[in-house]
Parts: structure tokens; C-alpha cells; sequence
């Protein structure tokens, strides 16, 4: 009993983790997505600053698989990017899916 109850936490360890780790790296892709002067038009960091927290946080939680400790850390940084940084950028026209500007910068 005790060792199916180890591997069943350990697997749930493991699924939490490879979520938190497609957070980061859906994050980190998106933020290379978005022209650097978008991030100043939003009032946010700078997009080199973003891409280092975010490249900070893939590797953090990619190296604390199986282990819920760090993985909060990258999770706190993959969600604030997504759930502040992103909208505001999307606000300010500064590049992504589906909006194409004619004549405007960005990708």
C-alpha cells in the first residue's frame, strides 16, 4: 500500500510539473511572438527582461521535475506574464495570432 500511494504522488508530482513547465515555455514563446516595443508601449519590463524571467522559469521548472519547491517559483512567473504582461501587449497592437495591422510594425 505504502509504495502505491509513493508512486501515485509521484506521478501526480510529475503532471504538475510538466504543466508548470508548458505554462513557461507557452509564455516564453509568446513573449519572442511580440515586438520589443510593445513592452515599453504596455508599460511593462523590457522584452530582453521578460524573455530572461521566463527562460529563467522554463529551466527552473524543467530542472525541479518531481518536485513541487521551485516549480511555484516558475509558476508565479510564467502567470503573471500571462495574466498581466499578455493582455496589456495584445491591448497595445504589439503582435500575435490573428492581428495583422496593415502598415503597422510588429510582426
Amino acid at each position: 500500500m505504502g509504495l502505491s500511494l509513493f508512486t501515485a504522488q509521484s506521478y501526480v508530482t510529475l503532471l504538475i510539473g510538466l504543466a508548470v513547465l508548458a505554462v513557461c515555455v507557452f509564455a516564453l514563446v509568446d513573449a519572442v511572438r511580440h515586438p520589443a516595443q510593445a513592452f515599453t508601449a504596455a508599460g511593462k519590463l523590457t522584452k530582453n527582461k521578460w524573455m530572461l524571467i521566463l527562460g529563467a522559469a522554463c529551466l527552473l521548472s524543467f530542472a525541479s521535475l518531481g518536485g513541487l519547491g521551485l516549480i511555484i517559483i516558475s509558476l508565479v512567473a510564467g502567470g503573471v506574464y500571462l495574466a498581466d504582461v499578455r493582455p496589456a501587449l495584445r491591448a497595445v497592437g504589439g503582435g500575435g495570432r490573428g492581428r495583422r495591422d496593415s502598415g503597422a510594425g510588429g510582426w
